[in-house]
């Protein structure tokens, strides 16, 4: 479901550019849970935070609402690590950046498919 997200820096998808990898993605169909490690491209990428805010959204978008997403960076991979897991964890910042037209447009861009 989000290896073929578009990285919104570069023509490439998330999974072209290790951002996501399989081995990183924990699913628990019993507990209906999903968790989901991604690796910025470098320590300080200034978009980790849409990054994951569009690896949340496809989630949200593909999956039954029985599931539980925890969408957070790579331990040790980001230098704002702990700031940016916060932001996704916290279901007002998701629901109010969602509400925020341009921010969605910029998701909904890295969710399109190529052409």
């Amino acid at each position: 479901l989000i290896r073929s997200i578009n990285d919104p820096e570069h023509p490439l998808t998330l999974e072209e550019l290790n951002v996501v990898e399989q081995v990183r993605v924990k699913v628990n169909d019993a507990e209906s849970t999903v968790a989901v490690e991604f690796t910025p491209t470098i320590p300080h990428c200034s978009m980790a935070t849409l990054i994951g805010l569009s690896i949340k959204v496809k989630l949200i978008r593909s999956l039954p609402e029985r599931f539980k997403l925890d969408v957070r960076i790579t331990p040790g991979t980001h230098a704002s690590e702990h700031a940016v897991n916060k932001q996704l964890a916290d279901k007002e910042r998701v629901a109010a950046a969602l509400e925020n037209s341009h921010l969605l447009e910029v998701v909904n861009q890295c969710l399109s498919a190529r052409s």
